[in-house]
């Protein structure tokens, strides 16, 4: 009796580069996936970070490391947010993810050879993949350019942009459409199928260049060209089921089983084989491998804390709930009350608990998906006929749609609400996805109020006040928790508030570090004062001419902005009101902030509540 072959395994530990995966069966790579699955999962939930979006890849990826070489051919994470298992393959330990001595959570350049560019914001690899074709092809290099895409991040606008752009010259792309969850529509019919089957064949695409460059020798020859060319086109209209792709003159393959490695492979060797730009339409399992992500239809397990791997537990203090909840609750409240009042996110609504809100007024709200600029320029439509639109937008990702709210929002003076989450530092997602920009564009915005909470009281005072017709009304709020008390209050606007009584020095102070760094003046009994800027604009000029300016120093405290935003601001407004003392500001540094911990990240640059007593 012959002996059963063994199986070959790999410690992941061990990998270097993907050089290995040729070696191996397929039964063999079945057992690999399953290994790097467990691996993300402990290793998810040790660190925290995207969990589902890299479990649904992981085939996909063994399959595009096998059909590619990437130390050559470059390959591009759509997002970036699902490259854990190219990072194992390429060599790269998950055991820091995401720590300060770790590895990013998404592709970084500095990190390994294998990584040719860097991305947090979806829809951007095509027009990458775009750029670097064209550079490939300008110096006579030969390699493939490979962009991996998910359906919902193809239909943000500058993936149409790029995709548009494609058959502008004969710079071939490879695109992967990883279709997790969105339908797009399969060509049927047998005769369809037929010539679908006909026109991705080896020997119809070699006949077609062939006849092509011999019709390209005379002028005649390009008429006869032109003729024919319009026939196919009518013959594929009227008889093929076309999609999206075929219109815009893309070569597609597909549907392909996502977790099938061979089918993919197949699929891939074909693209290669092509001389223009292709679309190959894999279709994957979101969170594959592990249950309570694989039943998961909320979006809950696509990014997370640490947590319990056997009860998906989240890790942490339940006592304390997000500055998103409070927020949420919030406009609860308000569309209750306001009939006017619609919410409009693009794609935020797990994150930034919104949930209820779509349960309990679903012909109010408005989930536009992965388009910020088109949530923006949409609120500016409603906003001008009559309604008021709630706009919940993460920071790093209201700066995609800037224009649209200076331009369509601000420029005419509409009312709207823009809750701006994740303000401040985010830790952990690193240099793409830090809040500590918009303060600087919105500043400079007319018609924008740009204000900030520092307890659970104020937040509630400045969601009401919003409505009160001040043009754009931008409310920042962090990436922090705190113990919810219920308490609100009304608030004046534009007013800041007193929190300590003192001479000499005035420290202005910004967001719920404000109540931290009182709490430590009061214990180490410093006699200074503290003011709590809610307002950052318009600035309480009030306060400042009758109070602040008399005093021997100003400390500007924001945590939250680098200090081109509110400082320099108030630093500006200090001088023109004839300031001559000196003026110190701690705010972030003009630069961008690599991922750590929240705590690490203001650590680096002395901006605990600690480092500001020391300047006392």
């Amino acid at each position: 009796m012959a002996k059963k072959k063994e199986l070959k395994h790999v410690n992941i530990a061990e990998i270097k580069d993907p050089t290995f995966l040729k070696e191996f069966s397929y039964k063999e790579l079945d057992l690999l996936s399953k290994d790097i699955c467990d691996y993300i999962v402990d290793m998810t939930a040790i660190n925290g970070g995207h969990l589902s979006s890299n479990l649904g890849v992981i085939d996909a990826t063994i399959a595009m490391c096998r059909s590619f070489d990437f130390s050559q051919d470059k390959l591009i994470f759509d997002v970036g947010h699902q490259c854990y298992t190219y990072k194992i393959l390429t060599g790269r330990s998950l055991e820091r993810l995401r720590k300060v001595d770790g590895v990013s959570g998404f592709q970084k350049v500095s990190e390994s050879p294998y990584d040719h560019f860097e991305c947090g914001h979806s829809s951007t690899s095509i027009s990458v993949a775009k750029g670097m074709a064209v550079a490939r092809d300008l110096n006579k290099e030969k390699y493939e350019v490979v962009a991996f895409i998910g359906d919902a991040s193809i239909a943000n606008g500058l993936a149409f942009e790029g995709l548009n752009n494609l058959n502008n010259g004969d710079n071939k792309v490879i695109i992967i459409l990883n279709d997790n969850d969105m339908s797009i529509t399969k060509p049927v019919g047998g005769l369809s199928k037929t010539f679908r089957k006909l026109s991705n064949s080896t020997l119809y695409r070699r006949s077609k260049n062939a006849y092509q460059r011999l019709m390209k020798t005379s002028r005649f020859g390009r008429w006869i060209l032109g003729w024919t060319g319009k026939i196919k086109n009518w013959f594929k209209r009227h008889v093929m089921a076309m999609n999206v792709f075929d219109n815009m003159g893309i070569s597609y393959i597909g549907p392909v089983d996502g977790h099938n490695i061979k089918a993919m492979e197949a699929a891939f060797k074909k693209a290669k084989g092509y001389e223009k730009s292709c679309i190959i339409h894999i279709k994957t399992i979101k969170g594959k491998g592990y249950k309570l992500a694989e039943n998961d239809d909320s979006g809950k397990w696509h990014g997370v804390g640490s947590f319990d791997k056997e009860t998906g537990k989240l890790n942490g203090d339940e006592r304390l709930v997000s500055w998103s909840t409070i927020y949420s609750k919030a406009i609860l409240e308000e569309m209750s009350e306001r009939p006017e009042a619609v919410a409009v996110i693009p794609a935020t609504a797990v994150g930034s608990e919104l949930q209820p809100i779509f349960e309990l007024y679903p012909t109010r709200s408005f989930d536009v998906g992965i388009a910020e600029e088109h949530a923006l320029t949409m609120s500016g439509g409603l906003a001008a006929s009559g309604k008021h639109p709630i706009i919940s937008i993460y920071s790093t990702f209201l700066q995609r749609a800037f224009d649209e709210l200076s331009h369509d929002i601000a420029r005419m003076n509409l009312n709207a609400t823009i809750l701006i989450d994740r303000a401040g530092l985010v830790g952990e997602d690193g240099n793409t996805h830090q809040g500590i920009y918009d303060e600087s564009f919105l500043l400079a915005t007319p018609n924008t109020v740009v204000a900030m909470a520092s307890r659970e009281s104020e937040a509630y005072g400045l969601f009401k006040e919003s409505f009160n017709n001040h043009g754009v009304f931008c409310i920042r709020f962090p990436r922090s928790k705190l113990l919810p008390i219920g308490e609100k209050e009304t608030l004046s606007f534009g007013k800041w508030k007193k929190e300590l009584s003192g001479k000499d020095t005035a420290i202005i102070s910004v967001g719920p570090l404000t109540l931290d760094l009182k709490k430590l003046l009061e214990e180490n009994k410093k006699d200074v004062s503290l003011y709590n800027a809610i307002y950052m604009k318009p600035m309480d000029e009030e306060l400042i001419s009758s109070e602040i300016i008399k005093n021997k120093r100003v400390i500007i405290y924001d945590a939250y902005s680098i200090e081109n935003g509110f400082a320099q601001y108030l630093s500006a407004k200090l001088v023109s009101l004839g300031y001559k003392g000196k003026i110190i500001i701690k705010s972030i540094p003009d630069v961008f902030v690599d991922h750590a911990s929240i705590s690490e990240q203001l650590d680096k640059f002395s901006l605990q509540p600690e480092d500001i007593l020391k300047l006392l």
